[in-house]
């Protein structure tokens, strides 16, 4: 995945990036989007890792637990499913759009499983705050070697 910034029209049409919609047609998914629980941007994933998300609170969570109506509430209750029409582009709601601050331009971000899509103002900033914790705490990686059991 990739950091992409592409045009939002009048109606709210974006085009999802090129390599976004391949690895969604080849899981044969469609993606689903909802406001961030935590940033001022929209959050996008596959059905199917959607229902993963599910299956995780409801094994993590009591069935009639506040949390649980809580976190199904702010993320199901707000979830739209999206398809492509033939030049790859979506519809954002207006719900979104506003959520995300997102006017005439949106800058999708990968992150692995998932994608977030920002207002390039409000991305300047997430990334600057991002790179300032990452270079404070100096995180090491060990990076397994090829054939090695870890």
């Amino acid at each position: 995945m990739d950091t992409v910034i592409n045009k939002v029209d009048s109606k709210g049409r974006v085009s999802l990036p090129a390599d976004y919609r391949a690895i969604v047609k080849e899981l044969g998914s469609e993606i689903v989007c909802y406001r961030s629980l935590v940033s001022p941007c929209i959050e996008g994933c596959t059905e199917d890792l959607l229902e993963k998300l599910a299956a995780e609170i409801e094994d993590s969570n009591d069935f009639f637990s506040q949390t649980q109506d809580d976190l199904t509430n702010l993320i199901f209750g707000d979830a739209k499913r999206f398809t492509f029409d033939s030049t790859g582009r979506i519809v954002l709601s207006e719900k979104l759009l506003k959520h995300a601050q997102i006017k005439d331009t949106a800058v999708f971000v990968g992150k692995g499983r998932k994608f977030q899509i920002w207002s390039p103002e409000n991305w300047a900033k997430e990334e600057e705050r991002i790179r300032a914790e990452v270079l404070k705490k100096r995180p090491v990686l060990n990076a397994r070697k090829t054939g090695e059991n870890a």
